[in-house]
């Protein structure tokens, strides 16, 4: 038999047998539900309750006594951190490494924002410049007209500078990053394991030695991924699809074009994310002999999906732009989940998004090689669990 033939009758077969399942059905409603539930409840979500941080600079670190103590009155969530000097603070409010930067004598506060700055922090901030100029004019006004003192305080307010202009798009973009972000790990998590039971399935029952009569190992193993993954596909894209006609037509989306680019971009990912993952969760599976002890083999690699998951949603939604974030979202185990995170919120340039697609194609490329051996050494060895080194040499 040809080996391409052998390969689709391979994937033919989980094709057919996954889509007519109930469990296919059962899971797609259920996926499309949460991702109404969130559509809908999308107003509430992104609420940010983590510390506005503030950089302190020079004369300005004068202040941050004071600063902290009429921030807890207000009810503000602040952080201060001493900044060595301007330069190094604009870095770290560039890269999203800090909200807001204070520099200058405290009666001349300047401010330095990546956006905007929050209103009732901004009302503490003045009221510290006012406190500084109020105190300078009783200090060197021996005879005071009180009504030249209040106009001279009530003038004064921080220098306030902004990096760039606040995008008023930014919830909207945000919500397609989380939901992108939600939808590819469920999917890579999902069909690898559903990779990794199969394989399990197929040696415990002794119907793998029964295929292997007619194929080689590598076309059973690549015709199981492939047909898993066109079934992951197809749940994939049902769902985004139904998603974001949901989300556009109830106006919780305006910007339909880049949702229908994001969902574009996610398919990408998927089978980029699905190739990485799924042949190790096959090379693990064909490590052990019964079902209950799938978890454990599977563990280390679920915790990296769950792991790139959390990393996620914090980073996406609080640093898309910092050093930590884009480091990430270039190495092949985080990409599939970060970067079209950072692709939906704009933050991505090209190169960083070529290169992360690249360093991922050539890490499936080595996987696959590497789990197809693993795959044929352990896949008709049954009895106790197996080492990768036994793999290997078998």
């Amino acid at each position: 038999m040809a080996p391409g033939r052998a390969v689709w009758l391979v994937a033919r077969r989980e094709l057919r047998s996954r889509l007519r399942a109930k469990s296919f059905l059962i899971g797609t409603a259920v996926s499309i539900a949460i991702l109404i539930a969130f559509v809908m409840m999308q107003s509430t979500l992104f609420a940010d309750n983590s510390p506005i941080r503030i950089g302190l600079s020079g004369q300005a670190t004068a202040i941050a006594g004071p600063l902290t103590a009429q921030a807890d009155a207000g009810d503000l969530d602040i952080s201060t951190t001493t900044v060595p000097d301007v330069a190094a603070g604009e870095t770290l409010v560039a890269d999203d490494d800090l909200d807001i930067l204070v520099s200058g004598a405290p009666a001349e506060l300047r401010v330095l924002v990546r956006e905007s700055l929050d209103d009732d922090l901004r009302k503490v901030l003045d009221g510290l410049v006012q406190e500084q100029v109020l105190r300078a004019q009783l200090a060197s006004v021996e005879e005071l007209r009180s009504d030249e003192v209040l106009a001279t305080v009530a003038n004064a307010s921080i220098d306030l500078r902004a990096l760039s202009v606040p995008d008023p798009l930014h919830d909207q973009r945000l919500a397609l990053a989380l939901v992108i972000v939600a939808l590819l790990y469920m999917a890579l998590l999902l069909y690898g394991t559903m990779v990794a039971q199969g394989v399990v399935e197929e040696k415990s029952s002794r119907v793998v030695e029964i295929l292997l009569a007619t194929v080689r190992p590598w076309q059973l193993l690549l015709g199981k991924v492939i047909g898993l993954g066109l079934v992951g596909l197809a749940q994939f894209v049902v769902v985004g699809t139904v998603g974001l006609a949901l989300a556009v037509s109830t106006d919780v989306l305006t910007i339909a074009g880049q949702a229908t680019s994001t969902l574009l971009w996610g398919v990408l990912w998927y089978l980029l994310g699905y190739l990485f993952y799924a042949t190790v969760f096959a090379a693990a599976g064909s490590l052990v002999s019964r079902q209950e002890e799938t978890h454990s083999v599977l563990l280390p690699i679920t915790m990296v999906l769950v792991l790139a998951f959390v990393l996620g949603f914090g980073l996406l939604t609080r640093s898309p732009s910092g050093t930590a974030t884009t480091v990430l979202s270039l190495l092949p185990p985080f990409a599939p989940i970060l970067m079209p995170g950072r692709i939906a919120l704009g933050v991505a340039p090209g190169w960083q998004i070529a290169l992360a697609v690249v360093l991922t194609a050539v890490s499936v490329a080595g996987l696959a090689w590497l789990g197809g051996r693993i795959y044929a050494g352990a896949v008709l060895r049954t009895g106790a669990r197996l080492s990768v080194r036994q793999a290997l040499r078998g």
